[in-house]
């Protein structure tokens, strides 16, 4: 799994020679809300429109219509920008996650940073094929990746990456098979 069909990440947020494992978005499921609400306020205002007393328009129309869009702007669109511009990459060398709408935010987690890997899904997110990725550093509070689409094979994709940073370069003059020369 190159990536999960997400744009890659720009190759001049990433140093020379680095390789994306992984580029994706969090799991859709943080869609099913603002998809229902999206369905109750459409059904609510073409409702509320159709049994209006025709003494109440045109404003009556106006503040259904109005309060439907902000409605729909805060409970929908706003869900799905965040959706689309929250990220997580894996690479060689580092685990970048990227989020928000206007004002970004980003962290950057070295990979030979990193103690452990794990992960944890509820009953949900075992329906969804979904979970959260924990990340264990030297800090005290480890790196939670919620909602990472599946997450036991990025576990897995992770893991190898990590192992694969501490393991040392066989052409490093350091390694011990140098030494028996």
């Amino acid at each position: 799994m190159a990536h999960t069909g997400v744009m890659v990440l720009s190759r001049k947020l990433l140093s020379d020679q680095e390789q994306v494992l992984l580029h994706m978005r969090t799991h859709v499921k943080a869609l099913i809300a603002p998809t229902v609400l999206l369905i109750i306020v459409v059904a609510a205002a073409g409702l509320g429109l159709g049994l209006m007393p025709s003494q109440w328009t045109p404003w009556g129309s106006w503040a259904v219509v109005g309060l439907a869009v902000v409605l729909v702007v805060l409970g929908t669109v706003r869900p799905w920008l965040n959706w689309l511009t929250t990220t997580y990459t894996v690479t060689d060398r580092r685990i970048i996650t990227r989020r928000g709408i206007l004002q970004r935010s980003g962290h950057d987690i070295p990979l030979h940073r990193i103690n452990d890997v794990s992960y944890e899904r509820g009953l949900v997110d075992r329906m969804l094929g979904c979970g959260t990725l924990v990340l264990s550093t030297a800090a005290e509070d480890p790196v939670t990746l919620p909602d990472v689409p599946h997450v036991e094979q990025v576990h897995v994709q992770v893991a190898d990456a990590l192992f694969a940073s501490h393991r040392p370069d066989p052409r490093s003059p350091s390694t011990p098979q140098d030494y028996d020369r």
